[in-house]
């Protein structure tokens, strides 16, 4: 089987895409993630509200320090991305070739893009491990990548992982929402038309609507899970003492994560964030998918124009 060049060309697309969102929205992540690890205390919080995270590194003149861990996601991001649009597409082309079908199902379709979620997931949770970690370590005090991922054993590194192939289903239900949505506003629609019209289609504005709220309603849905896999994967408190020896890493697991947040926050509490959550994640998919757009043309005639120098260059040293 040759070189795919169709799905390198949508997983570059992807991937750029991923890498400038990510960039863009990274203080807003970061803000995020710390208010979603922090968990209370004796009945005290460090963080009240999302903005208390931002005037804290203002204070501390550390507003920079809302970057730290930045090339680490962007890697991430880079890397899941390209990896689950590559895989995809893969996995979308071998299933055609091998049913011989000319279309995808819808279950089908769903099928295919947690197997290459799953795939996405594995390959790329020390990363995402490692960037939580970043996010959450104290202002200014964040470690390397290597250092960061070296501090426990490598299966620190995965912490998450099963949260993390549970996520992919989000997807999923993102879909059913949308479609649900979709068809319950085209027939209203289609009451209202005259008889013999042709079907009507969904405006560029309601896509985008219906889009966003199916993406919040996914979100709420599988939030308690996103909250969770942030605590397990967050630095220890311990290490932003400066006064005390670096101590062990402290093993968390999904039971005792749960129980922590019960115990002193409630139901409430595994909720804790999702307002943010929701906003990050709609406006990363809106800015990955408008900028995935608007460079896959120019990325498949760089593509093409790579390969045929390759194959021009690979004639004359036979020619020569």
């Amino acid at each position: 089987m040759g070189v795919d060049l169709e799905s390198i060309s949508e997983a570059t697309s992807g991937a750029i895409g991923s890498l400038l969102s990510t960039t863009i929205l990274y203080p807003l992540d970061t803000c995020k993630t710390r208010y979603q690890a922090e968990a209370r205390a004796d009945g005290l919080q460090r963080y009240r509200n999302l903005s208390d995270v931002l005037w804290e590194a203002i204070s501390k003149g550390q507003f920079l320090s809302l970057y730290q861990g930045l090339l680490t996601k962007n890697l991430q991001s880079f890397s899941a991305q390209f990896v689950y649009f590559y895989g995809y597409s893969y996995f979308k082309r071998l299933y055609l070739e091998k049913s011989g079908s000319k279309s995808i199902g819808t279950k089908a379709n769903l099928i295919l893009a947690a197997a290459a979620g799953a795939c996405t997931a594995i390959i790329t949770q020390p990363l995402d491990t490692a960037s939580s970690r970043m996010q959450t370590s104290a202002f200014g005090k964040s470690k390397g990548l290597w250092k960061t991922l070296t501090e426990g054993t490598w299966s620190d590194a995965f912490d998450g992982l099963g949260i993390s192939l549970l996520l992919t289903s989000n997807p999923s239900i993102q879909y059913t929402v949308f479609d649900q949505l979709k068809q319950r506003l085209l027939k209203e629609k289609q009451k209202t038309r005259e008889k013999g019209l042709s079907p009507e289609a969904l405006s560029a504005f309601s896509a985008f609507v219906l889009g966003a709220v199916s993406k919040s309603i996914a979100t709420f849905l599988t939030y308690p899970a996103i909250r969770c896999k942030v605590m397990i994967q967050a630095a220890d408190p311990d290490d932003d003492d400066e006064s005390e020896k670096p101590r062990p890493r402290t093993r968390k697991t999904l039971p005792g994560v749960i129980h922590s947040i019960w115990k002193s926050e409630g139901v409430p509490g595994f909720f804790k964030g999702l307002h943010a959550q929701i906003m990050k994640t709609v406006l990363s998919s809106a800015l990955l998918l408008m900028i995935k757009e608007k460079i896959t043309a120019t990325t498949w005639v760089l593509i093409l124009a790579i390969r045929r120098s390759l194959l021009l260059t690979r004639g004359r040293l036979k020619n020569a």
